[in-house]
């Protein structure tokens, strides 16, 4: 049995990753969702709570023949330790998943194997642009699993990021064009 491990922000759990998982899925028998900044929320960059990120990818995930787990973990500012503290705070795996530059180099120094994975349609399903259209009204929904939708809707999550939008603490528009 192969278990993988899969990190992101998840600010919103979107297509993007979907498919990412879906790929992922033809490889492993179980798979372990980092959800990363746990700590962080009601913010313009991580509006969304971890709860709310596993309630995300819980019911998005539901359809695929494959366990997950989903675990967050809260940011630590030291590289050095930054894969023993993942390891710690989630299911032993063997693989882990990633794009990200330095996360990829921190699994491997540490021995991990480490795959990366195809983005899709990388212009548009990007969280910034999602939050972007949710903050101003724009179409948002067709980039997210009807499940995300579901949940966002039912935490008042656009009303919420149209809110913390609006008080970004430096006063700039939080999506310049």
């Amino acid at each position: 049995m192969t278990r993988g491990f899969y990190i992101g922000r998840f600010q919103p759990y979107h297509n993007g990753h979907h498919r990412v998982v879906e790929q992922i899925a033809t490889e492993v028998d179980e798979l372990v969702v980092g959800i990363g900044s746990a700590g962080d929320s009601h913010t313009t960059r991580n509006p969304f709570t971890a709860g709310e990120r596993i309630m995300m990818i819980t019911k998005a995930l539901v359809d695929f023949d494959l366990v997950t787990y989903a675990v967050p973990i809260e940011d630590l500012d030291r590289n050095a330790v930054w894969v023993s503290h993942v390891q710690s705070m989630s299911p032993n795996f063997d693989v882990a998943y990633s794009n990200n530059p330095l996360v990829i180099r921190l699994f491997n120094e540490a021995g991990v194997d480490v795959r990366q994975s195809p983005m899709f349609e990388r212009d548009v399903l990007e969280g910034t642009e999602i939050r972007r259209r949710m903050q101003r009204g724009g179409d948002w929904e067709s980039l997210v699993p009807d499940a995300v939708a579901g949940v966002i809707d039912e935490i008042g999550g656009i009303d919420r990021i149209q809110r913390v939008g609006d008080t970004d603490a430096n006063g700039d528009d939080a999506y310049p064009e």
